[in-house]
């Protein structure tokens, strides 16, 4: 898979993409990420990408020009399955949404700054929006990196035991149950004995109840 991802701040997409699981996607060749500073397609020499609004108030406005240029240019050496422009107002970022995205061979994220960028480029060229959450963040790159991530970290083979990304949390619209680890007793605070049973089928109920159980107390919205 590959993602392509346009910014005006690339330096804040550095580090995520350098360590841990993405690192491990990109050296194994099972992803590629590649980070391309907007201003190569500014309007002048002193790389303006953004201007003024129409109809006046305050911020600055991500200009067409520059983000068609950039677009065309990347889709001529390629075709995209999904153009996604990280926006408040998008579709919510879920589970199933990584899980659909993954299976993707090109995407390109667009990231937004100051008030956005202009309609007609999510009118004539964006496929789909994406919002991590109900707030505001200062630019669209940390948004990018959360949808990378959950992305990438998917691709059959990328994780040493493909069996846990099965596991987590939202494949199943359930939250994943607790998870324990050594010493069997920590200050008194005991593991729970099904799990030292040695009983597959018994553990595997147990976590399921325990799943079921911790989603309708924590997100009862999710059954």
């Amino acid at each position: 898979m590959r993602i392509d991802i346009i910014s005006v701040l690339p330096e804040l997409l550095e580090s995520p993409f350098s360590h841990s699981i993405m690192k491990r996607a990109q050296t194994k060749g099972m992803l590629e990420v590649h980070v391309h500073q907007l201003r190569q397609w500014a309007v002048n020499e002193y790389g303006q990408v953004d201007d003024y609004q129409y109809g006046g108030g305050a911020g600055m406005v991500m200009m067409c020009e520059p983000l068609a240029n950039a677009i065309e240019h990347l889709q001529n050496e390629r075709k995209y399955d999904e153009i996604i422009y990280m926006t408040p107002d998008g579709k919510r970022f879920d589970q199933q949404t990584a899980n659909r995205l993954s299976l993707y061979e090109n995407l390109l994220i667009i990231c937004g700054h100051y008030k956005g960028i202009d309609e007609r480029i999510r009118q004539h060229f964006v496929t789909l929006e994406i919002s991590i959450g109900d707030y505001v963040l200062s630019g669209g790159e940390l948004a990018a990196a959360v949808v990378v991530d959950a992305i990438g970290r998917i691709i059959p083979g990328v994780l040493n035991d493909e069996t846990s990304a099965l596991t987590d949390s939202f494949q199943d619209n359930l939250l994943a149950p607790p998870v324990y680890t050594r010493p069997a007793n920590f200050r008194g605070w005991e593991v729970p004995p099904i799990l030292l049973s040695g009983d597959p089928k018994k553990i595997e109920q147990w976590r399921y109840e325990q799943a079921v159980a911790r989603t309708t107390e924590r997100r009862p919205d999710l059954e």
